[in-house]
C-alpha cells in the first residue's frame, strides 16, 4: 500500500513559533531503509585561514548527536578568535563506523590527529572498533579522553601521565574508589563521577606533582563536556591545545597562558522551563511560585488541571539541543495542561524523581509521568538498578510513559525502515525501560542530519500529548463517570467461539470483572445483576449463533459516511478490502459492531482479520491492512461510545499483530491507527511474555498478567491404568515361575492394546511370545520398557481446566504446582531439587536414575517413581501446614520461625516434609539438605496464592501504576508470580545465558546420540530448527544456544555481561562436524530478538567461512555449494536466519487448517516458503529481505527437523504456532530424494530432559490431554469455553497429519471412541457448545477425506447424522 504523499521538507509552526518536521513517509529510502546513512563530513570543521597559528585535529565519537552543534560552534569561536592556536575537528556517530566507508574514514582521521573524545561507548562490536583504531595510536596521540564507555574504552585515557589502564581491575584506585560509592549510597558509575567532579579538582589544585594536574585536567575536561554548552567545550579545547598538544605549547613559549575559565555548570538536578526567567528551578516551591503565578495565568492554562511529570536528559539542555522537548511541553500547555519538567546530571533520574514529584507534605503533585530520555529510570545504556526504580514509581504510584528519541536513524531512515527502530536502541531504550515498568515506546523525535539537532515529530508529539493526559484522566475522573470498552476475541470467526482466549474461562471472568467494578463504583447498568450465562446470552442473543449471523447482538450500525468521516484512514483499506461497508462486519449498507452496552461498560467482539473472506490471502508474502470492519470498531470505541480506556480481554487478539513496523510505530502504522489515544489495558498470560511484549510495543497495551491452570499429573485411565496395576503384581511375584510369565504376557497383551508397540519398537508380538521362554532379565527389561512409558504418560504435566480471573489456586492445585517448582535444581540459589536429595539419601545420582530409567531398566523406573511421590508426599506436608478448612491457602504460616525450630530440634522432631519423604520409604534423608529448598517452596507458595488480578485492573483504570514482572514459565521462574503485574520480556542481551548454554549443549548431545544410533552412527549434515520468543524468554535462549552448539559457535559475554559477540569452537574440541543450521524465526521472535538473529547470522557465517574439509564443516560444504548453484560469495550463500516479513507472523497455515479452507498440502506448504522466506543479513541489519531461493536451497539439504517444549502450559496440541512453522512435508517436496527428513522434539519441561521423535511426542500430547478422562473433565466444567478447547486440540492434532504426516491411526480412532461413540459424552458436548461440537464431527470427516484417518464407514456414517444434527441445533430446527 503506498503512503499518502506528504512533502519531505515541509515543518509548521507551533504555538512557540517552534520547527518541527512533519512525518516524512515520502522518503527515497524505499520500503526496506537501511539504518544510519548519515556520515562525519556533515561534522568536519576546518579553518578558513589559519593565519601562522598551529593546528591541532580532534576526531570525537558521541553515541548520540546532541554535541554537534556545541563543538561545531566551539571550534569556529576559537578559529575566529584564538591567537595562539587554530582547531581541526570531525566528529563520528556511533553507528557511523558500522560501515566499512566510514569505518576506514575514521581511521584515516585518528592516523593524524591530536585529540581523541569519546563518549558513551556503550555498542560492544563498535566499541571493538573504536579500540581497534585508537588504541595502536594512543601513544602517539597527545591526549585521549573517554568519557563514561565500555571498560576497554576507557582504559585508553591518557592525559599526560594520568591514565585509567588499570579501570575494571584489581589495582583501579578510580574503579575502587565507584565501587565503594555505589556500596555506600547505590550509585552508579556514573552518578560516582559525578560526585567525585565536585571534589576532586579542588583538592588536586593544592597538589603539587604532575599527575595530579593531569589528573585534575581530565575531571576539569568531564566537567565541561558535561556542561555541553559552547563556551565550555571552548575552554575544554584551548586547555587541552596549551597544556597537551606539541605544537601549540611551543609556539606559546614565553607567551602568558590562556587562564581556563570554570567550568560553567547548572545543577546536578533541578526543575526546567524552556520560558523561564531563570534558567533553572532547584526546589518545587520556587518553580510553581513562577509557575502558578506568572506563567500558568498568562497562558490560560486553570491551576486545577492535570499534571505531567516530564523527565529529560541535561546534555540537551546544556547544549541547547531542546528543540524537541520544548515542543511537547507547548503541546501539553497548549491543551491545558500542566508540566514539571526535571532533569539529572547523570542517568540516575530517581532522586529528581523523589525531590520534584512531591509538595512538602510528601504528596504526589504529577498525575502522569513521561520520561523523554529513553533510557531505565536508573542507569544509562550499560549498568541499570531495576529493582530501585521500580521502588520509586511505585512510591509515585503514576502511569509511567518512556517515549524514545531516534538516535542511529534519521526521521527518513526510519519511516522507510520496515523494521522501525535500530535494533540497538530498541535493546537500549525499550527493553531496558519496559523492566522499570514503562509503556508505550512512541517514537517523538529524531535528529535533523546536517547539524544533528533534534527534531520533533509533530503528530507522535500530538499523539504523546493526547495518550499522557488520557491517561491522567483516569486518574481524576470519577468512576460512576468512567467509560471503559471491554474486547473479546473470536477465533477461528464463526465456529461459536466467541470469547476466546488462553488458558482463560472469559465470560466467568468477565462477570468477575464486572462485579469488582460495580464494588468500585462504576456503572455497569443491568450486569449488576445478571449471571454468566445472562451476560452471554445478551452478546450473542444465543450462544449458539456465528458471528456473521444476525443472531449476534449489534450494539451498533455504522453508516458508510460516519464511518468515513471518523477513521482518516479509511481509504488506504480500500486497496486491500475496496470501498467500504465491504462484506465482513457488514449487512451490505452498514458496518456493524457486534457486542452490548452494560451501563458505562460495553462488551464488545474484536472483528476477525478477515482471511475467511478470502482464503487467497493467506499465500500473500505480507499481511494485508485491517479490514473495513475491524477499522470500524475501534473508531466505535474511540469516538462513538466515546471509551476512556480499553480492556483487551485475554491471550490474544488481532490488534497487535496488524501491519506495520516492528517497534517505534509511524503514524500509517496500521496498531497505531486502531488504538490511536485510547488507553489500552490487556489481560495477558503469564506463560506468554512474547506476546505481551508486542501488544506493548505495537499497540501501547500496559499489560496485566493472569495465571494459567495449575499443571497436575496427567495421571493413568483404561488400559494405561490396568497396565500399572499389572506390574504392580508382576514386581511383587517376578521369581514366582507359575505366576510372573502369566502377568508378563498380559503386560504385553495390554501394551498392544494400548498401541504402546508404536513407542517400544522391540514389545514382543502377543501371538508368539511366551513369558516363560525368556530369562528373568529379559523380563524385567520388557516390564521396565512399558513401566517406563506408562509413567511418562502419568507423571506428564496437565494444564487442568481454565483459570478464572481473580481466583487463585486451592491448596491442592498449590502443591501440583510447587511439587514441579521443587523438581529442578537452582545453582544460582544454592537450592538442591528435591529428588537430588533424596536419591542422595540412598547413594544415587538422580541423573543417574534418569539416564537408566529412559533406557527401561526396571530398577531405575521404579526408584524414579518412588522418588517423584515421595517428594509429592513432602510437598504436601508443606502446603498442609497453611490450608484452611475451605481447601485454600489465605495466609502462609512461617515453619522457618526461629523459636519454634530451636524447640523442635530440641524435642527430636522432624519436620513435616522430611517425615513425609521418611514415611516414603528414604530413612536417611539430610533435613539441613532440604531447609533451603524449603525456605524456597514456602515463598514461592505465598507468591502462587497472592492475587492482584482484579486489582491490578482497577489500579490501572485510576491511573496509577502497575507494578513489573517477568514473564514466563512460573515453575522455572517463581519470579512469574503474583499475577497481575505488567509483563516485561528481558534485557534481549542477556541470551543466552551460560546455564542455558549449557542446558543446549545436554540436548545437542542427546540429539546427536539419538540421531547417530539411528543412522549407523552417520551424524546428520543439516538441522532445521524453530525458534519462538517465548520459548527463549522462558528457557533463557536455550533453544538459541543450540542453533550455535550445532554449528560449534560459542557465545560470548562482553566485559559489562551483554552476549553480542560469538567465535568459533576448534574443531579439536568440538570433536565432531560443524552441523549445518536453517533457522526459522518467529515473527514475535524476530520482534524481540533480532540482536540474536544478528548473532546466530554472524555465527554461521564465521563456520561458513572457516578454512575447514568439507567433511568437518557442513556449514561450509553446502554454502559452497549454494554460492556455486546462486553465482553469490560463500558469505552470501550462508544465509540461513529466516522469518516473516516486518510487522508479519505466522505461516498462515494454522489459520487455514482452523478455518478450513485448504485445498492441498502443497498450499500449505507454499504458503510456509513464501511468508517465511525473508532473510536476516547481519550486512544489512536494517532490513528483512525477500530471500525464497535461498532459504529453499536451505531446506533442500535438511535431514532433521527441530523444534523444542519447553513448559508444561504449552504443548504441541495446545496451540496451532508449532504445526504452522513446522517444515516437515515442506522439506520433502524440496529434497531431491523426496525422504521424508527426520522429525524430533526436545522436552525440557522436567529435570529430566528428553529427546524424543516427533510421532512420539504426539502420541504422548494425545494421551495425556485429548484422549484423558482427567483433562476432558476438567475442561467440560467450564462449560461453553471447555467444548471449545477439546475441540481445538482435536483440529491441531489434524494440523500435525498435514504438515508433518506424524499423527498415528489410533489417535483418531481412540478420540471418535471418546467422544463420538460415547453418547453421553456427545450429548454434553452437544448441549454445552453446540457450534465446536460441530467443528468436531466436520474434523473427524476431514481428517477421514484427506486420507489422514482410515475408519469404516458406521463411523463415518454416524458422523455424517451428528453433523445434522448440530446444523439442526444450531439453526433451532
Amino acid at each position: 500500500m503506498s503512503a499518502p504523499e506528504v512533502p519531505k521538507q515541509m515543518s509548521i509552526k507551533n504555538g512557540w513559533g517552534l520547527q518541527v518536521a512533519t512525518d516524512p513517509t515520502a522518503s527515497e529510502g524505499g520500503p526496506m531503509g537501511a539504518f544510519t546513512a548519515t556520515n562525519a563530513e556533515s561534522r568536519r570543521i576546518v579553518p578558513d585561514d589559519a593565519d601562522g597559528r598551529p593546528t591541532y585535529k580532534i576526531v570525537y565519537v558521541v553515541l548520540e548527536s546532541q554535541y554537534q552543534s556545541s563543538m561545531t560552534a566551539a571550534v569556529k569561536r576559537i578559529n575566529a578568535g584564538s591567537k595562539n592556536m587554530a582547531i581541526e575537528c570531525v566528529g563520528y556517530l556511533l553507528e557511523e563506523l558500522r560501515s566499512a566507508e566510514g569505518m576506514a574514514k575514521f581511521k584515516e582521521d585518528v592516523a593524524d590527529a591530536n585529540v581523541f573524545i569519546g563518549s558513551l561507548i556503550f555498542v560492544q562490536e563498535l566499541a571493538e572498533k573504536v579500540v581497534e583504531v585508537v588504541e595502536p595510536q594512543r601513544d602517539r596521540l597527545d591526549a585521549v579522553l573517554v568519557f563514561p564507555s565500555m571498560p576497554e574504552v576507557m582504559r585508553m585515557n591518557k592525559v599526560g601521565q594520568f591514565t585509567m589502564k588499570n579501570l575494571g581491575q584489581s589495582k583501579s584506585v578510580m574503579g575502587d574508589f565507584m565501587k565503594k560509592k555505589k556500596k555506600d549510597d547505590g550509585s552508579s558509575f556514573e552518578e560516582g563521577m559525578l560526585k567525585l567532579l565536585r571534589t576532586l579538582p579542588k583538592v588536586l589544585k593544592f597538589l603539587p606533582s604532575d599527575k595530579a594536574a593531569d589528573a585534575r585536567t581530565f575531571m576539569m575536561s568531564f566537567q565541561y563536556w558535561l556542561g555541553g554548552s559552547p563556551e565550555n567545550l571552548e575552554s575544554m579545547m584551548l586547555m587541552l591545545g596549551q597544556d597537551y598538544v606539541e605544537e601549540v605549547k611551543k609556539n606559546m613559549a614565553g607567551k602568558d597562558r590562556v587562564e581556563a575559565e570554570d567550568p560553567v555548570l547548572l545543577p546536578d538536578k533541578a526543575i526546567w522551563h524552556p520560558v523561564a526567567p531563570d534558567i533553572v528551578f532547584e526546589t518545587p516551591q520556587s518553580y510553581f511560585d513562577w509557575y502558578n503565578k506568572d506563567f500558568c495565568p498568562d497562558a490560560g492554562i486553570s491551576t486545577d488541571s492535570p499534571v505531567i511529570g516530564i523527565i529529560l536528559q541535561k546534555s540537551h539542555i546544556n547544549t541547547k539541543d531542546d528543540t524537541h522537548y520544548v515542543s511537547l511541553i507547548s503541546e501539553l500547555e497548549s491543551r491545558g495542561a500542566r508540566v514539571v519538567c526535571i532533569y539529572s546530571g547523570g542517568l540516575d533520574f530517581s532522586g529528581p524523581v523523589e525531590e520534584y514529584f512531591y509538595d512538602a507534605a510528601g504528596n504526589t503533585i504529577v498525575d502522569s509521568v513521561i520520561n523523554l530520555t529513553g533510557f531505565a529510570l536508573v542507569g544509562g545504556p550499560a549498568s541499570q538498578d531495576h529493582a530501585k526504580a521500580v521502588q520509586v514509581l511505585q512510591r509515585l504510584n503514576r502511569p509511567y510513559m518512556c517515549a524514545v528519541p531516534l538516535v542511529f536513524q534519521s526521521f527518513e531512515e526510519w519511516q522507510s525502515s520496515e523494521l522501525g527502530l535500530h535494533p540497538i536502541q530498541v535493546a537500549l531504550q525499550v527493553s531496558l525501560p519496559e523492566i522499570d515498568g514503562a509503556i508505550e515506546p512512541i517514537i517523538y523525535a529524531g535528529r535533523e542530519g546536517n547539524t544533528g539537532r533534534s527534531v520533533p515529530l509533530a503528530d507522535r508529539v500530538s499523539l504523546l500529548a493526547d495518550r499522557a493526559l488520557k491517561w491522567s484522566d483516569l486518574r481524576i475522573k470519577k468512576n460512576a463517570e468512567k467509560k471503559l470498552a471491554i474486547t473479546i476475541f473470536s477465533f477461528p470467526p464463526d465456529k461459536g467461539n466467541v470469547g476466546t482466549a488462553a488458558y482463560l474461562d472469559v465470560f466467568n471472568s468477565i462477570n468477575a470483572v464486572m462485579k469488582e467494578l460495580k464494588g468500585k463504583g462504576y456503572d455497569i447498568g443491568e450486569a449488576a445483576n445478571m449471571s454468566t450465562e445472562d451476560i452471554i446470552d445478551s452478546i450473542l442473543n444465543d450462544k449458539e449463533a456465528r458471528v456473521n449471523s444476525p443472531e449476534l447482538n449489534v450494539a451498533y450500525r455504522m453508516s458508510v459516511d460516519e464511518y468515513q468521516e471518523l477513521t482518516p484512514y479509511a481509504q488506504d483499506l480500500e486497496e486491500n478490502w475496496g470501498p467500504p461497508p465491504g462484506n465482513l462486519n457488514s449487512d451490505g449498507q452498514n458496518l456493524l459492531i457486534y457486542g452490548k452496552e452494560f451501563g458505562n461498560v460495553f462488551i464488545g467482539v474484536q472483528p476477525s482479520f478477515g482471511y475467511e473472506g478470502d482464503p487467497m490471502r493467506l499465500l500473500f508474502a505480507k499481511s494485508a491492512s485491517p479490514h473495513h470492519g475491524f477499522a470500524a470498531y475501534y473508531t466505535y470505541l474511540e469516538k462513538i461510545f466515546g471509551a476512556n480506556a480499553v480492556l483487551h480481554f485475554g491471550t490474544h487478539g488481532s490488534l497487535e499483530f496488524m501491519p506495520g513496523k516492528q517497534v517505534g510505530m509511524s503514524g500509517t502504522c496500521y496498531p497505531d491507527r486502531l488504538i490511536h489515544s485510547l488507553p489500552n489495558l490487556y489481560y495477558y498470560a503469564a506463560n506468554n511474555p512474547s506476546e505481551a511484549t508486542i501488544a506493548k510495543r505495537r499497540s501501547y497495551s500496559a499489560t496485566i498478567s493472569y495465571l494459567t491452570p495449575p499443571a497436575e499429573n496427567a495421571g493413568l485411565y483404561k488400559g494405561l491404568k490396568e497396565l500399572k496395576e499389572l506390574i504392580s503384581s508382576y514386581q511383587g511375584l517376578r521369581e514366582n515361575e507359575g505366576r510372573g510369565p502369566a502377568i508378563l504376557n498380559s503386560i504385553v497383551s495390554t501394551a498392544w492394546t494400548c498401541n504402546l508397540d508404536k513407542d517400544i519398537t522391540d514389545l514382543p508380538p502377543t501371538d508368539t511370545f511366551d513369558g516363560k521362554a525368556i530369562s528373568f532379565e529379559e523380563r524385567d527389561d520388557i516390564v521396565g520398557k512399558v513401566y517406563q512409558r506408562i509413567m511418562e504418560i502419568e507423571s506428564r504435566l496437565l494444564p487442568c481446566g481454565l483459570h478464572t480471573v481473580g481466583v487463585p489456586p486451592t491448596a491442592e492445585e498449590s502443591i501440583a504446582t510447587l511439587v514441579n517448582i521443587a523438581q529442578l535444581d537452582r545453582p544460582e540459589e544454592k537450592i538442591e531439587s528435591i529428588n537430588r536429595v533424596i536419591a542422595s539419601s540412598v547413594g544415587k545420582n538422580i541423573d543417574d536414575i534418569y539416564r537408566e530409567a529412559n533406557n527401561g531398566k526396571l530398577e531405575f523406573v521404579e526408584l524414579n517413581q518412588q522418588i517423584t511421590e515421595a517428594s509429592r508426599a513432602a510437598t504436601r506436608a508443606l502446603v498442609m501446614q497453611s490450608t484452611d478448612s475451605d481447601g485454600r491457602v489465605k495466609e502462609v504460616k512461617n515453619v522457618f520461625d526461629e523459636l519454634g525450630g530451636m524447640f523442635g530440634k530440641m524435642m527430636g522432631q522432624s519436620k513435616p516434609w522430611t517425615e513425609a519423604i521418611k514415611k516414603a520409604g528414604f530413612p536417611d534423608v539430610e533435613e539441613e539438605r532440604l531447609e533451603p529448598l524449603f525456605k524456597y517452596l514456602e515463598f514461592c507458595l505465598k507468591q502462587i496464592v497472592a492475587d492482584n488480578e482484579l486489582g491490578a485492573l482497577t489500579d490501572a483504570l485510576d491511573g496509577k501504576y502497575i507494578r513489573p514482572a517477568p514473564g514466563g514459565d512460573p515453575i522455572r521462574n517463581p519470579d512469574v508470580l503474583p499475577t497481575g503485574g505488567n509483563m516485561h520480556s528481558l534485557d534481549p542481551q542477556s541470551i543466552p545465558t551460560t546455564a542455558a548454554v549449557e542446558c543446549a549443549e545436554r540436548v545437542c548431545n542427546k540429539l546427536l546420540e539419538r540421531l547417530q544410533a539411528d543412522n549407523d552412527g552417520a551424524y546428520p549434515e543439516s538441522v532445521a530448527f524453530t525458534l519462538w520468543g517465548t520459548d527463549n524468554i522462558k528457557t533463557y535462549g536455550e533453544s538459541l544456544a543450540q542453533v550455535l552448539a550445532l554449528a560449534g559457535v560459542r557465545p560470548v559475554a562482553d566485559s559489562i555481561g551483554r552476549v553480542n559477540k560469538v567465535e568459533l569452537i576448534p574443531l579439536e574440541e568440538l570433536g565432531r562436524p560443524r552441523i549445518d543450521v536453517v533457522v526459522s524465526c518467529s515473527g514475535v521472535f524476530r520482534d524481540l530478538f533480532i540482536n540474536q538473529m544478528n548473532l546466530l547470522d554472524r555465527g554461521i557465517k564465521l563456520a561458513a567461512e572457516a578454512d575447514e574439509p568439507d567433511e568437518m564443516n557442513f556449514v561450509r560444504k553446502h554454502a559452497k555449494e549454494q554460492a556455486k548453484e546462486m553465482d553469490v560469495s560463500v558469505r552470501e550463500a550462508a544465509c540461513r536466519v529466516f522469518s516473516n516479513s516486518a510487522g508479519s507472523y505466522s505461516a498462515n497455515v494454522g489459520i487455514a487448517i482452523e478455518n478450513g479452507g485448504w485445498e492441498s498440502e502443497e498450499q500449505l506448504q507454499n504458503q510456509f516458503l513464501e511468508r517465511k522466506g525473508f532473510a536476516f543479513n547481519a550486512d544489512k541489519p536494517g532490513m528483512m529481505e525477500q530471500q525464497a531461493d535461498m532459504f529453499k536451497a536451505a531446506l533442500k539439504t535438511v535431514d532433521v527437523t527441530f523444534q523444542n517444549l519447553d513448559s508444561s502450559e504449552i504443548s504441541l496440541t495446545d496451540v496451532s504456532h508449532y504445526y504452522d512453522s513446522d517444515p516437515t512435508k515442506v522439506v520433502q517436496g524440496l529434497r531431491d530424494d523426496k525422504r521424508k527428513p527426520m522429525s524430533f522434539m526436545a522436552d525440557t519441561t522436567t529435570a529430566n530432559a528428553q529427546v524424543r521423535t516427533l510421532s512420539e511426542t504426539v502420541r504422548l500430547d494425545a494421551r495425556t490431554k485429548l484422549l484423558n478422562p482427567k483433562f476432558i473433565e476438567g475442561m467440560l466444567a467450564t462449560g461453553y469455553e471447555g467444548t471449545r478447547e477439546i475441540t481445538k486440540r482435536l483440529r491441531n492434532t489434524l494440523g500435525w497429519s498435514a504438515t508433518a504426516g506424524e499423527v498415528d491411526n489410533f489417535v483418531y480412532e481412540d478420540a471418535n471412541d471418546t467422544f463420538i461413540k460415547d453418547e453421553e459424552m456427545q450429548r454434553r458436548l452437544l448441549e454445552t457448545n453446540p457450534n465446536a461440537f460441530r467443528d468436531m464431527v466436520t474434523t473427524f470427516l476431514e481428517a477421514n477425506g484427506r486420507g489422514y484417518w482410515d475408519t469404516d464407514e458406521d463411523n463415518i456414517e454416524k458422523l455424517q447424522e451428528l453433523y445434522q444434527e448440530a446444523e439442526d441445533r444450531i439453526e433451532g430446527v
